[in-house]
């Protein structure tokens, strides 16, 4: 029987870093000679004048794991501050992927309908296929892709999770 700490629930986590070369592979060893798995991973440079960069990574855990995910990339040298959006508070979170769908009459327009619904946007056209554009959370993007299934989903292109909290701090503390 499980108990509600040996849970493994789904955390995102904002790490400020230093843009350098380097740091992106540190970051991805701690996680793979620990035996942690990465769900979702994004970077860039968020301050370009402070050579700053965002990783922001989607990974599951109990919460002792998520602990030592937390101190472990806390303790690396180019890191400046690690937050558990997960636990800190309200915060949005999108993702952006780029969905190829083939198909022709009733599939064509079925698939066009259900891009409407979820406000997913074609990209590109042609008189067999189309790629729609859609932004939102994992879940929604889950929820489209499993539509588009049936109606002839060819590919699918996804971005990771971009997350940020809500209100007026910052993770770098420049409010």
């Amino acid at each position: 029987m499980t108990s509600v700490t040996e849970q493994i629930i789904q955390h995102t986590i904002a790490v400020l870093v230093d843009n350098e070369p380097g740091v992106l592979a540190r970051v991805v060893g701690l996680f793979s000679g620990r035996g942690y798995n990465i769900e979702s991973l994004t970077v860039a440079e968020t301050r370009r004048g402070r050579h700053l960069s965002r990783i922001t990574i989607v990974t599951s855990g109990t919460p002792m794991i998520i602990e030592q995910i937390k101190a472990q990339l806390g303790r690396l040298i180019p890191v400046h501050q690690v937050s558990d959006l997960t636990l800190d508070g309200a915060y949005v979170e999108r993702e952006v992927a780029l969905v190829k769908v083939n198909g022709v009459g009733e599939k064509r327009v079925e698939s066009l309908r259900i891009a409407d619904i979820f406000r997913a946007r074609a990209v590109d056209s042609t008189n067999e296929s189309f790629v729609f554009e859609i932004v939102g959370t994992s879940n929604k993007i889950d929820a489209f892709v499993d539509l588009m299934k049936p109606l002839g989903l060819v590919d699918i292109s996804r971005t990771g999770v971009v997350a940020i909290s809500r209100g007026t701090s910052s993770l770098d503390g420049d409010d």
